[in-house]
């Protein structure tokens, strides 16, 4: 830990395209994704529309499908994107050193 960020390991952890949860105890989990562009995102663990873990989805670009309605959910801003409308709280994170922090302030709130 490093002050108000949150150390949750090394960037190659994640796959690309992919993501890795981080635990929340007593609220939602916080989804962590890797763009093909080794660009990091948080969110919470939740679509808007029906809840479906994001985590499980594929990112595409700036973007991840949610896996039980294929919502695409802006990993920048945490908008559905198209015609589907709602928003996921999204959670400052960086890289530093190769290792991926998010802020702990941040994970509190969004996932209260």
């Amino acid at each position: 830990m490093t002050g108000e960020w949150l150390e949750i390991g090394w960037l190659n952890e994640i796959p690309v395209r992919g993501s890795r949860t981080v635990q929340v105890e007593g609220g939602d989990d916080i989804a962590i994704f890797r763009t093909s562009e080794n660009e990091v995102f948080a969110l919470l663990d939740r679509c808007p529309h029906k809840h479906g873990r994001l985590s499980q989805g594929i990112v595409h670009g700036g973007a991840v499908a949610c896996p039980l309605h294929n919502w695409r959910i802006s990993l920048t801003t945490g908008e559905a994107l198209g015609e589907d409308k709602g928003c996921t709280p999204t959670v400052p994170v960086k890289i530093s050193a190769g290792r991926v922090l998010i802020c702990r302030a941040g994970t509190l709130k969004a996932a209260a």
